[in-house]
């Protein structure tokens, strides 16, 4: 069970943390690069974003990864939770 846990707790640290490269994607066409580097650098941490956000969400489980993807989706942020019944 606590192999378990760690596994999950890896998986969903892994999910935040590919916010780190999509903020490096955001944040790289700024600097004072040459323009091939800047392309280089922002497709590297694009893939990078993916890959270890899919990572993340291998670990987890279908049912974790749904939940926290939904979470994660800016156009659900500000929707109203309807109500069963």
């Amino acid at each position: 069970m606590s192999r378990k846990n760690s596994q999950i707790k890896t998986g969903i640290f892994l999910m935040i943390f590919s916010g780190v490269f999509f903020a490096g994607t955001l944040i790289i066409p700024f600097f004072d690069l040459p323009t091939k580097t800047k392309v280089a650098a922002s497709t590297t941490s694009f893939i990078l974003m993916e890959v270890v956000f899919w990572a993340g969400g291998l670990l987890v489980g279908k049912e974790l990864f749904t939940k926290y993807k939904n979470q994660l989706n800016p156009l659900n942020w500000f929707k109203k939770k309807e109500q069963n019944g």
